[in-house]
């Protein structure tokens, strides 16, 4: 497979085209940013350490039924996927009240849910990401009900496997985001899963392992993105 002409740059990623109309490359960045891009930095090594955390635990979702986009890693950075039509819509899955939801509900942050809470915000950076419903996404026609409804399944089965696994590593999954896509017609998971868009603690104590390090300046950035591969690599 050949790779060839950049056809996107994000935040944390770039895309490839390739040879095969149907499949791009992924290139994860080092680049950090927070709070809709007005924080940035560079944690070093991100971008390896999340390409084969998001690689593992979309092979484990595979094997668990859950439909992705991934085809095969390549090199420390890149990864091959399906090419997708992303839906423009982030769902934010929450387990325990921490960051934005904690600020707006006036919850203290490590309150325990009584249920998992679904929100959606619509994707787009200039905007920044704002939080949509059932209402705003069936109005401006970005998924349909059926497309939305199976969206809301996946991700609720998706929070089920992972929190199950996280807790066999001593690790609280506390909110996650997921991006979906159409591919042949089918709603696949796609984009990443990471300490870049999930919330892990440690279970014992409760030290955070992921990018809110990098956002609330608490050190040890590199350190808890490593801690979280090595547990999944049972080292």
């Amino acid at each position: 497979m050949k790779k060839l002409d950049m056809i996107y740059e994000g935040k944390a990623k770039k895309v490839y085209c390739t040879d095969n109309p149907e499949l791009v490359i992924i290139d994860y960045k080092d680049d950090a940013t927070a709070f809709n891009g007005l924080k940035k930095g560079k944690i070093l090594g991100k971008g390896a350490i999340n390409n084969k955390i998001s690689n593992h635990l979309f092979k484990m979702l595979e094997q668990e039924g859950i439909p992705t986009h991934f085809v095969e890693e390549i090199s420390g950075c890149e990864t091959v996927v399906k090419k997708v039509e992303i839906i423009p819509i982030e769902v934010i899955v929450r387990n325990i009240a921490a960051g934005s939801l904690s600020k707006r509900l006036g919850l203290v942050e490590g309150t325990i849910l009584a249920s998992t809470i679904l929100e959606y915000s619509y994707k787009n950076d200039e905007l920044g990401d704002p939080m949509i419903n059932e209402y705003h996404i069936a109005a401006m026609n970005l998924a349909s009900k059926e497309e939305l409804c199976l969206v809301a399944s996946l991700s609720m089965r998706i929070n089920t496997i992972l929190s199950n696994y996280f807790k066999g590593l001593n690790i609280k999954l506390i909110d996650f985001k997921l991006e979906f896509g159409r591919f042949h017609s089918r709603i696949i998971l796609a984009d990443e899963i990471s300490p870049d868009t999930c919330r892990f603690w440690d279970t014992e104590t409760n030290k955070k392992l992921d990018k809110d390090r990098f956002r609330r300046d608490l050190g040890d950035v590199e350190e808890a993105y490593q801690e979280i591969l090595n547990r999944l690599m049972g080292i």
